[in-house]
């Protein structure tokens, strides 16, 4: 069930990008097409942060003329010809601090959220959410340091470096490395601003949370001060093993979506193979979505593709253990949820006994057909 997003969006180019304080005009749904009467006329999916290319797959969907609504926070766009509107809405400050399971029962007109496994754990008591696509198959969270300061192979190096370990509190994954020795107690240092700025002034004596599509690049080529390059552990690696990105529905509304995803759910794992397949124009639209709407991260278009290039490097993107781009392996679900309800309860999180993969997740609407081509063999 191949159905090119690229040549879809082609039909939203109706949609100008703007920096004025609210948006233009997004078209009306014609209310024609293979989703009309299907889906919600205008889908609505929430993101959990700025617009980035780790959550390309869901601008891609708008295309690359989607228009922006700065005090919204959203860009926004035709479905291609499928008779919908699909509405991208910016994570981050523009969830008021609250997670975005708990947004998602405040807000019923999202239909889709970015749930990670461990809030999806965390959320399952009083907002029980269920995922129906991950995007990114490994989490793209790192540990990163100075290689000329600290030599670390592996995650076990890490405590006897004795360095701090700056993360932004609240993090689950850095309970989960202090519970299972990855990070001593005294090193979580939860004082993460989210910029280079520490980093830089102790020269590389500190390690710090990042992405590795994202940080490591900016470090090298981006910050001054620094401009070298640095080395990193994915947290992945230390067993922490969450879909950062779950496209969730509230559970209790799974089945009256269900004929919506039966044919939403394929063009989301398309839309991802469209963008690490041909990423140029949706990175131009991450720029100038980051150039119109303050306070976000910093962006460059080199930084854009080298991102693409990283995720494809470190399956952040890929098929996982088949062929298929955007199922869930229930058996790892099984193991984060193993992994992180001791820690949710000692932070006083309410996690009934029993909870398993089939509460949290299904794989009914995937498209076994749809994945990323296998790299030729060297």
């Amino acid at each position: 069930m191949k159905r090119s997003l690229s040549a879809l969006s082609a039909v939203a180019g109706v949609a100008l990008l703007t920096a004025c304080g609210g948006a233009t005009s997004v078209p009306e749904p014609t209310g024609e097409g293979p989703l009309a009467g299907v889906c919600p006329s205008t889908v609505v999916i929430q993101t959990d942060w700025y617009a980035t290319p780790e959550r390309a797959a869901a601008f891609q969907l708008v295309g690359p003329d989607g228009t922006v609504d700065v005090n919204k926070g959203s860009y926004a766009g035709p479905l291609g010809d499928t008779g919908i509107n699909v509405e991208v809405r910016l994570g981050g400050p523009f969830l008021g601090g609250q997670p975005v399971p708990a947004q998602m029962y405040q807000d019923t007109s999202i239909t889709l959220g970015f749930v990670p496994t461990d809030d999806a754990v965390r959320a399952q008591s009083e907002f029980p959410v269920t995922g129906v696509f991950a995007s990114l198959d490994v989490n793209p969270q790192i540990v990163m340091w100075d290689p000329a300061t600290y030599k670390v192979g592996s995650w076990k190096d890490v405590p006897g470096t004795g360095a701090p370990v700056v993360y932004s509190e609240g993090k689950i994954f850095m309970d989960y490395l202090v519970a299972n020795g990855f990070v001593r107690p005294d090193q979580a240092d939860a004082s993460f601003d989210g910029t280079p700025s520490r980093f830089v002034a102790e020269r590389g004596k500190v390690m710090q949370q990042g992405y590795v599509s994202n940080e490591p690049y900016r470090w090298a080529h981006d910050v001054e001060g620094w401009k070298k390059p640095t080395d990193y552990l994915l947290v992945h690696e230390a067993g922490y093993e969450i879909y950062p990105h779950a496209w969730s529905v509230r559970a209790g509304e799974l089945e009256s979506l269900r004929p919506c995803l039966t044919e939403l759910v394929p063009r989301l794992q398309q839309a991802q193979v469209d963008y690490i397949e041909n990423p140029e124009l949706v990175n131009a639209a991450l720029l100038r979505i980051a150039e119109t709407i303050p306070d976000g991260p910093p962006m460059t278009a080199a930084g854009n593709s080298d991102s693409v290039k990283v995720q494809v490097a470190e399956k952040i993107v890929g098929n996982g253990p088949d062929s298929t781009l955007g199922d869930f392996d229930t058996a790892r679900v099984d193991r984060v949820i193993d992994a992180v309800t001791p820690i949710l309860r000692k932070r006083g999180d309410q996690i009934a006994d029993g909870l398993t993969a089939a509460e949290l997740v299904t794989n009914e609407f995937i498209d076994p057909a749809i994945g990323l081509p296998a790299a030729p063999k060297p």
